[in-house]
C-alpha cells in the first residue's frame, strides 16, 4: 500500500471513528471526552447527515427513466442519436443518487455509473462519471439554481487524442417536472465553447 492510499485509509478511520462514537454511548469508566473532542465529533456527524439537498435530489431523479441521446461529434455536422436507459436509486442511507445508464453509442453497447450528491462541508453538489469507453474518472463540482431549476456542473476532461491536454467541461441538468429532466454537455476548445451532448429523460411508464 502506498503512501496516498495509507494517508487515505487513516482519514477515512478518523472521519468513521467520530461518527461511531456518536452512536454509541461512552463504556463504564472510560475517560470523557474533552470539549475539543466533542466539538470534532459533532463538526463530524453535521457532515454526514444528509439534509435538505439530498432530499431534493432523490425526489427529483429517483426511478427509471428512458433516454434519449444528441451528440454533437462536429459542430458542422448532423449529430447523432440514440436511445438508453437510466436506472437511478438513492444509497448509502440517502446521501447520493446512483445512476445505472445503458444504451448505445456508434452501435456499440454503451455502459456507465454515476453519482450525485451534496457535499455539506464544500456546500457544493458533486457529480462522479465513469464507463465502458475510457478508463478515466470524472469528478465535477456544482451548485443548484432554484429559479430555473438548474443543476450547473464544471470540471475538466483529458483529451487522449492531445496528450492528456485538459478541456474544460461544463455540465447543466434542468429538471423540467417531476417526469422530465435534460442534461447538456459543453466542452471548451481554443476558447470557444461548443454543446456536445444533449440527454433528454422521461420517467419510464
Amino acid at each position: 500500500m502506498n503512501t496516498t492510499h495509507r494517508c487515505g485509509l487513516a482519514l477515512v478511520l478518523a472521519c468513521a471513528l467520530p461518527l461511531s462514537m456518536a452512536a454509541e454511548p461512552p463504556a463504564t469508566g472510560a475517560p470523557a471526552m474533552t470539549a475539543e473532542q466533542q466539538a470534532m465529533m459533532d463538526a463530524w456527524t453535521k457532515a454526514g447527515t444528509p439534509g435538505a439537498e439530498h432530499a431534493r435530489l432523490g425526489e427529483q431523479l429517483a426511478g427509471t427513466w428512458d433516454a434519449t441521446m444528441t451528440m454533437w461529434m462536429d459542430p458542422a455536422a448532423p449529430p447523432m442519436s440514440e436511445k438508453g436507459t437510466s436506472t437511478n436509486s438513492m444509497v448509502l442511507d440517502g446521501r447520493h443518487v446512483h445512476m445505472a445508464f445503458k444504451g448505445q453509442f456508434m452501435g456499440q453497447p454503451f455502459t456507465g455509473f454515476g453519482t450525485t450528491g451534496y457535499d455539506n462541508t464544500l456546500r457544493r453538489y458533486t457529480s462522479t462519471w465513469v464507463d465502458n469507453m475510457s478508463t478515466a474518472v470524472m469528478f465535477a463540482l456544482g451548485d443548484y439554481d432554484a429559479a430555473t431549476g438548474t443543476y450547473t456542473f464544471r470540471s475538466e476532461m483529458a483529451d487522449a487524442a492531445a496528450g492528456g491536454k485538459p478541456i474544460p467541461i461544463r455540465e447543466t441538468l434542468q429538471v423540467i417536472d417531476a417526469d422530465h429532466h435534460v442534461m447538456e454537455m459543453f466542452e471548451t476548445r481554443d476558447g470557444a465553447e461548443a454543446r456536445t451532448m444533449r440527454i433528454e429523460y422521461q420517467r419510464a411508464k
